[in-house]
């Protein structure tokens, strides 16, 4: 690839990435239909039961995945807890070398992986190869940091005592099966990412993707297959959350779990991982109410854009997208008038051309939230500038498309408190930019935050702000957009269970247990 792909570098790319996607596109198309199994102690193998997989755009049919029973879940925790010796003590150089040929292959498989991904998920071809290179980035980034910090065993200070030489090690170990269970929007990125970190520092893993996005992340474990790990190292399973999920959570022989989802999915799996004979770990990555705040002297040329990028991309179905703006009295005039009129410039339509910014929703269940919503937007001193409908005929056909949505209201309306996930955007005026940063923080939730406005709007919100990853007068997003080992992604309060960063330092050592060493002479 003669360029390097990143969510922040893809606004100009150059025409080859387009003729690339293209080509993958075509190629993907034609192989519609088939067959996929799950895998499981080093072979791919058929499931118990089996689903069809419709795409959002017009509910073609991708494939038909295969499911894994209890039975086979519990195969694939077995097969991992039996490689998990062996591969704990395989030395770190050689669990780096896979892990780099993880993401070697996931780069050159990366329009054909991103054309199913925008397929699957709905994204534009720009999220869909993000995504992709995103997933190759953690399995090369992580590796790296393994090396960086010496597989994080320490030499500490001898005992300060006469007589016989007493040595100290601090030594992080790995805890043993490690369950990933990611979710529709990022399916690649998001099992990718804690697969990557799980591997390269000696655990095993089993892994369930979303029922809507099956493909990804087998596409992610042909990856791994082919990288070749060694026979039960990573294992695959598909199912409900009801069947396979709780199969594999409730496992008594999976010894961590990073979880990526909902709140309410979240706090239930910490629960239940510290109710045991002793606490395990549970890396939960809970979801967000992300709010933007915007002063008074702010710049529109860069808000307008950074605002839509961040309520709309992926039509909203981030964790980190933006559904609040609190903005000053005397610009929420102008400030709304600009956000209405990019609004309907968007470009809606199947995502899979290169002309069309936004697509279509995940599923039917999410169109019927967005409808409700739209609803309860009709009340309560709340008006829909634009919007809330959806939208059908010619070339919406049977997919999911809804209209990006703007709404005033009063700061107390009931939606300005609950994670929609959908491309549906709030605005209240407030009386100043730190009312504005107080009523971001009253929400539960505390995962992306943004503002816009000169050094001292700027100063107030980083000391004050309560979230965990945060942005300050960036155009390319008021509140997404993190990219690993440039911008590290935590969220605070309910919208994390560790408060620890994605693609930072912070990482890998939640995946290790320390030990403390000491051997006298």
């Amino acid at each position: 690839m003669s360029f390097k792909l990143t969510y922040s570098t893809m606004f100009d790319p150059p025409e080859e990435m387009h003729q690339r996607f293209d080509a993958a596109l075509r190629d993907r198309r034609a192989a519609l239909g088939a067959t996929h199994p799950l895998h499981v102690g080093g072979r791919d193998v058929d499931g118990a039961g089996a689903v069809e997989n419709r795409s959002p755009i017009d509910a073609t049919l991708l494939g038909r995945f295969g499911t894994a029973d209890r039975a086979q879940v519990a195969a694939a925790v077995a097969a991992a807890k039996a490689a998990f010796p062996a591969w704990r003590a395989t030395p770190v150089a050689e669990r780096v070398r896979l892990s780099r040929r993880v993401a070697a292959l996931i780069e050159e498989r990366v329009y054909s992986i991103a054309a199913a991904l925008s397929l699957e998920v709905g994204k534009n071809r720009m999220e869909a190869l993000g995504e992709t290179q995103e997933t190759a980035d953690f399995f090369s980034g992580y590796a790296e940091d393994f090396l960086r910090y010496e597989g994080f065993d320490r030499t500490l200070a001898d005992d300060p005592v006469k007589g016989p030489r007493s040595r100290n090690r601090s030594v992080l170990k790995p805890h043993g099966v490690w369950a990933v269970i990611s979710p529709f929007n990022f399916p690649l990125a998001l099992a990718g990412g804690p697969t990557a970190a799980a591997l390269v520092t000696g655990n095993t893993v089993v892994a369930k993707g979303a029922t809507d996005t099956p493909w990804a992340t087998r596409l992610l474990a042909d990856c791994i297959r082919d990288a070749g790990y060694p026979p039960g190292v990573f294992n695959l399973v598909t199912g409900s959350g009801a069947e396979a999920g709780e199969a594999l959570v409730g496992h008594p022989d999976v010894s961590g779990i990073t979880f990526t989802g909902s709140h309410d999915v979240g706090m239930s799996l910490c629960r239940r991982m510290v109710a045991g004979a002793w606490p395990r770990p549970c890396i939960a990555e809970m979801g967000g109410k992300n709010a933007c705040i915007v002063g008074a002297a702010t710049d529109l040329e860069r808000a307008v854009p950074g605002i839509v990028r961040s309520a709309f991309g992926l039509s909203g179905q981030k964790c980190s997208a933006l559904s609040r703006v609190y903005v000053v009295e005397s610009l929420a005039p102008r400030l709304i008038e600009r956000l209405v009129d990019a609004t309907r410039a968007l470009r809606i339509g199947d995502p899979t051309h290169r002309d069309h910014w936004m697509g279509p929703v995940i599923n039917e269940r999410a169109v019927e939230s967005y409808l409700g919503y739209a609803r309860e937007l009709g009340g309560q001193g709340a008006r829909i500038l634009e919007g809330g409908r959806r939208l059908t005929g010619g070339a919406f056909g049977s997919g999911c498309y809804v209209a990006p949505t703007i709404a005033t209201a009063p700061p107390g309306h009931p939606l300005f408190d609950r994670e929609m996930f959908l491309p549906i955007l709030m605005i209240a005026p407030v009386a100043s930019f730190a009312e504005g940063v107080a009523r971001a923080n009253a929400s539960s939730l505390g995962l992306t935050a943004g503002c816009y406005g000169d050094a001292a709007d700027a100063a107030y919100f980083l000391e004050h702000v309560e979230a965990g990853t945060v942005y300050v007068n960036r155009p390319q997003g008021a509140t997404t957009g993190a990219w690993p080992w440039y911008q590290a992604f935590a969220g605070w309060k309910g919208s994390g269970s560790t408060n620890k960063a994605i693609g930072s330092f912070y990482y890998l050592p939640q995946y290790l247990r320390e030990q403390s060493q000491t051997v006298v002479e």
